[in-house]
C-alpha cells in the first residue's frame, strides 16, 4: 500500500520518487532541505548554504532553513503579492557561488498564483540552486498543474490538508516529500526498516532518518491512499477547482464590505484570500482580534489572523464546505461589518461595544447582573440561524489574549 501511495503521489506531483517518512509539514520542509544539502555535498559543493526565502513564505520556512545550517536571504513581493522577480534575480546572482535553494509556496500565501513561477525556478537553477516548493497549498494544484511540471526539485505535501487526513490540536499529520530523479538517492531511510524512495532509486545514499518510525505516522496513511484511489483523477481535479471556486465566490461576496488584498491578473484569487481589517482601528478602534472573538459568538473559529499580513484575516474555505456554509460565514462577516459601522457612526460606544465584549459565554449571559450597553439577545443571537444551532464559547476573553494561529 505504501508503494502504491508513493507512486500515486509521484503521478499527482510530477516527481520521480517519494519518501513517506516525514510526519509533519515542517518535518517535510526539513527533510527536503536536508536532501538538497546532501545533493550539494555529494557534488563537492559543501559551501552552498544560502537559502533564498520570499517574505510571503510560511514562517516555518526560515526556521527549517536555519535548522539545516543555511544562511537566509529574504526577497520582497510586489504590489500584487507576487515575488519581486528582479530582487530575486539580484539575490541569486549575488550568491550564485553559495546558493543552495529557494523556498517558494505556490500558489503564494498571499492567495495568488505567482505569475512568473517558471522564470523564478529558472533563475535559481541557472545560479546553481535547487527549488524547494512548500506544498501547503497543493490543494490548488492537484489535477491542474504540478510542482514537477512547474520546475520544483523537491516538495512536501500536507497529507492532513490536501489529501483528507483529519488534523487539529497538534496532530496527527504527514508531510512526505517528492523529489526529482537527481535527488532520489538522498531520500531518508531507517536503520531498522529500510525505506528510501518510492519508487526506489537505482542507487541510494540516504541522508539518515527524519522520524523515529520508518514510515512516520503510518497508521493514518491509509486515509490518504483510499481518498486518492476513490476520488480518481477527475475527482481530485474537481476538488481543486471547487476549492478555487469557493474562495473566489467568498471574495466576491465580501469585496463590497472589506478590502480584499492581492488578486491575480484576471482579478481572481487562488484557493484562499485576505481581507484587510487594518482601517477599522482608525475608524472604530477595532482590532483584528475583536473580529476574531466576535466570530465565536456566531459559532465560528476565526480563520488565520494577522498572517501573512498583520491586521488581516486569511480565509481558506477548501473544497469540503457546502455553499450554505460558505454563505453563513460570509453573512457573519457582513453582519460584523455592520456592527463596526454602528461604532463608526456613533450608535455604539467605541470602548464598550459588542465586539469589544466578545465572546459572550453562557456564564456571562445568564448572570444576574448585565451591565453592557447592548442587550443579551444582541450579544448571543446576532443572526437568526443561531437560535436553532449554536456553538457556545466556553469562556470570555476580554483582554485580547486570543491568537488565531495557522489553520492549515
Amino acid at each position: 500500500m505504501f508503494n502504491n501511495l508513493g507512486e500515486l503521489l509521484c503521478t499527482i506531483t510530477g516527481f520521480d520518487s517519494f519518501s513517506l517518512q516525514p510526519n509533519a509539514g515542517a518535518a517535510g520542509e526539513y527533510a527536503g532541505l536536508m536532501v538538497i544539502r546532501a545533493y550539494h555535498i555529494s557534488r563537492g559543493d559543501h559551501h552552498r548554504n544560502v537559502c533564498i526565502i520570499p517574505v510571503s513564505a510560511h514562517g516555518t520556512n526560515p526556521a527549517s532553513a536555519a535548522m539545516c545550517g543555511m544562511k537566509i536571504v529574504s526577497v520582497g513581493t510586489d504590489s500584487k503579492g507576487n515575488i519581486n522577480i528582479e530582487e530575486l534575480r539580484k539575490a541569486a546572482e549575488a550568491n550564485k557561488d553559495k546558493l543552495s535553494a529557494l523556498m517558494v509556496t505556490y500558489p503564494s500565501t498571499h492567495g495568488v498564483y505567482e505569475e512568473g513561477i517558471d522564470e523564478i525556478c529558472k533563475i535559481i537553477h541557472d545560479n546553481g540552486g535547487q527549488v524547494y516548493m512548500d506544498g501547503a497549498n497543493m490543494n490548488a494544484q492537484v489535477g491542474l498543474t504540478s510542482p514537477g511540471f512547474i520546475g520544483a526539485d523537491v516538495c512536501h505535501l500536507n497529507l492532513h490538508k490536501t489529501f483528507c487526513i483529519p488534523h487539529g490540536g497538534g496532530g496527527p499529520g504527514m508531510g512526505p516529500i517528492g523529489v526529482k530523479k537527481h535527488l532520489a538517492p538522498f531520500l531518508p531511510s531507517h536503520p531498522v526498516v529500510p525505506t528510501g524512495g518510492i519508487p526506489a532509486p537505482e542507487k541510494s545514499d540516504p541522508l539518515g532518518t527524519i522520524s523515529a518510525a520508518p514510515w512516520g505516522s503510518a497508521l493514518i496513511l491509509p486515509i490518504s491512499y483510499t481518498y486518492i484511489a476513490m476520488m480518481g483523477s477527475k475527482g481530485l481535479t474537481d476538488a481543486s477547482k471547487i476549492a478555487i471556486l469557493n474562495a473566489n465566490y467568498m471574495a466576491k461576496r465580501l469585496e463590497k464590505h472589506y478590502p480584499v488584498l492581492f488578486r491575480g491578473v484576471n482579478g481572481t484569487v487562488a484557493h484562499e484570500f485576505i481581507i484587510d481589517l487594518r482601517g477599522f482601528k482608525n475608524t472604530a478602534g477595532i482590532e483584528p482580534e475583536d473580529v476574531a472573538k466576535r466570530l465565536m459568538d456566531y459559532g465560528f473559529h476565526a480563520p488565520t489572523m494577522s498572517w501573512p499580513v498583520p491586521g488581516t484575516l486569511m480565509i481558506e474555505p477548501t473544497e469540503s464546505e457546502s455553499k450554505a456554509e460558505l454563505d453563513r460565514f460570509c453573512d457573519t462577516l457582513i453582519s460584523i461589518r455592520e456592527e463596526i459601522a454602528e461604532i463608526e457612526n456613533g450608535k455604539a460606544d467605541i470602548h464598550n461595544n459588542v465586539l469589544k465584549g466578545a465572546p459572550h459565554p453562557p456564564s456571562l449571559l445568564m448572570a444576574d447582573a448585565w451591565t453592557k450597553p447592548y442587550s443579551r439577545e444582541y450579544a448571543a443571537f446576532p443572526a437568526s440561524w443561531l437560535r436553532t444551532a449554536k456553538f457556545w464559547p466556553t469562556t470570555g476573553m476580554p483582554e485580547n489574549p486570543l491568537y488565531s494561529g495557522l489553520t492549515c
